[in-house]
């Protein structure tokens, strides 16, 4: 059985990883300055149910790939 302080550990872990995750899924979006900061912010103020919003939502729209992704795919 885990101690209380390692169970701590994994969910601030876990919020943590979680919360990345949807910052970089956040980078991946077209949307203003403002929007970014309020998608943002609720990462961070709903830790764990905010990145999933985040990602369900998928707010604005798809940025267009870059060149490195073209050229990841030609090979």
């Amino acid at each position: 059985m885990l101690s209380p302080e390692n169970m701590r550990t994994l969910l601030i872990i876990t919020m943590i990883a979680v919360a990345l995750i949807a910052v970089l899924y956040l980078r991946r979006r077209k949307l203003s300055f403002t929007g970014y900061l309020w998608w943002g912010a609720l990462i961070f103020l709903l830790p764990i149910l905010g990145p999933i919003l985040v990602i369900v939502a998928a707010p604005g729209t798809a940025k267009a790939p870059t060149r490195q992704v073209h050229r990841a795919a030609a090979r």
